[in-house]
């Protein structure tokens, strides 16, 4: 059973509202669906959908309230509501409360890759130092923050947000509204450029994570960016102390040597002038790299690195973020790594890097599934294009490509890469399953847009069936 998170009181206090019941919430949910007996339901106002007309729903999957700017036709006036003039000033106003409440160490984290994979390291890593809340999938943006504020519990010891963006300006209200001890920014690259004029200009975005840094507070950042001193430089202004990371000689967290293996990568770092060896159960250099990040924040709260190091090792990769799954074929097996969530340029390149230094078994091959990249603008067939001289590079064996972007890319490979390329994934999951052979190693990645899942799911499929079944993936969830 839950521990309480809002009495009714306390969230009258908190959002001016008005509650004609009392009542013990022990969750905040703004998902009708996915409500769980005991929470408090916010209807939020959203682009495609009104949460008022699944108030109703969520009373009865249990909802013990809903909080509303009025009363729905099809509610009783009796029903438990909290009503306030604004639902998303009221679920602002749970998580001021909220983050006013305790007395915790806050940890936010930014960046164009690797934002919630750092995220989830740093809720293992703390969560071996203490009671530890963190935002959950990729709540980062102007209703994931404030959610995943308003469901910390009051006893929290360390909380850890991930706060993304779109477009200019919209980190900035979200840090004020965490206010963090730590802010964290992995890296900077050009993800979403299609809504920026520079990458110059990407940096300088993600820079407003320090608008509300506490005035003792540490900022972290790669000190391999070609943007460190402009980051720095915003940080100053707001930071107790700036503390790098990443392979640069200078880093304060330098990493020495990372060496992925078949189920973990082993890494050899300098931690603030105090030499550390550790493993993480994730593979690929770029979780070596983040994991600096990690060791950073610990070490500025003052917790026990040797704990939280063991808490990495034990780390299991997330679905369409790195996951290995080792899959059955009729004659042998092979195996992939599902990173499909998510692509921009410097991620794609980073799974890539991951897959050439894999080692197939026997006749294995290492094979790329790729989708295209979204919001690239005017940049996207330079950033496409530029795949196929990686892949080259890195003695990538066999390439299969879906999407109009991918196009050019994939009539760029020599005929001995070229696997196949299809207009969307769902077409693509067919002739990588024909292609396949006992030792290869396929990586999954493309933009979410893509639709990359889909052959994730239908090699998942064949691989319990033998069956080649039409591919669904979390695009088509509704």
């Amino acid at each position: 059973m839950r521990e309480p998170l809002w009495q009714s009181d306390a969230a009258i206090a908190a959002t001016g509202g008005n509650s004609n019941k009392r009542w013990t919430a022990s969750g905040v949910s703004i998902d009708s669906r996915t409500v769980e007996p005991g929470d408090l339901f916010v209807a939020i106002r959203g682009p495609a959908q009104d949460g008022h007309k699944f108030v109703k729903d969520a009373l009865a999957n249990g909802a013990v309230c809903a909080l509303v700017d009025h009363i729905p036709e099809d509610v009783p006036a009796d029903a438990p509501l909290l009503i306030v003039a604004d639902t998303l000033a009221g679920l602002n106003a749970l998580a001021v409360a909220a983050r006013q409440r305790v007395d915790a160490r806050i940890i936010a984290v930014t960046g164009s890759v690797g934002k919630t994979g750092t995220k989830e390291m740093l809720r293992a890593a703390f969560g071996a130092v203490g009671k530890t809340h963190a935002s959950v999938a990729s709540y980062n943006n102007l209703w994931g923050v404030p959610l995943s504020l308003a469901r910390m519990p009051a006893d929290t010891q360390f909380g850890i947000f991930e706060i993304g963006m779109n477009h200019a300006g919209e980190i900035a209200p979200l840090s004020r509204l965490v206010q963090p001890d730590v802010a964290i920014i992995t890296a900077i690259a050009a993800a979403h450029i299609g809504h920026f004029a520079s990458v110059t200009e990407i940096a300088e975005a993600k820079a407003e994570v320090f608008a509300g840094l506490k005035s003792d507070g540490v900022a972290l950042i790669n000190r391999d960016s070609e943007f460190f001193d402009l980051l720095a430089a915003r940080a100053g202004g707001k930071a107790r102390m700036i503390r790098s990371f990443g392979s640069h000689a200078q880093a304060d967290i330098r990493l020495q040597k990372a060496v992925p293996h078949s189920h973990c990568t082993c890494v050899a770092a300098t931690i603030l002038g105090q030499a550390a060896t550790y493993k993480i159960g994730l593979v690929g250099r770029h979780w070596a790299m983040n994991s600096l990040a990690v060791m950073g924040a610990i070490a500025a709260c003052d917790q026990d690195l040797a704990l939280a190091s063991l808490a990495l090792g034990n780390l299991a990769s997330l679905a369409g973020r790195g996951m290995r799954h080792q899959l059955q074929l009729a004659t042998g097996e092979f195996t992939l790594f599902d990173d499909s969530y998510n692509a921009n340029p410097a991620s794609m390149r980073a799974a890539i890097e991951n897959l050439a230094h894999q080692s197939p078994e026997k006749s294995g091959r290492r094979i790329a599934v790729i989708g295209d990249m979204a919001e690239l603008g005017t940049h996207s067939q330079d950033y496409h294009l530029e795949l196929a001289n990686i892949m080259q590079q890195q003695k990538i064996d066999l390439i299969f490509a879906a999407g109009p972007e991918m196009a050019a890319m994939y009539a760029a490979l020599p005929k001995r890469m070229q696997g196949a390329h299809k207009s969307d994934a769902a077409e693509l999951a067919k002739p990588v399953i024909d292609g396949l052979r006992p030792g290869d190693i396929v990586m999954v990645k493309g933009s979410l847009s893509s639709g990359m899942s889909r052959v994730v799911a239908a090699l998942l499929t064949f691989s319990e069936t033998g069956q080649v079944a039409a591919p669904r993936g979390i695009e088509d969830a509704v």
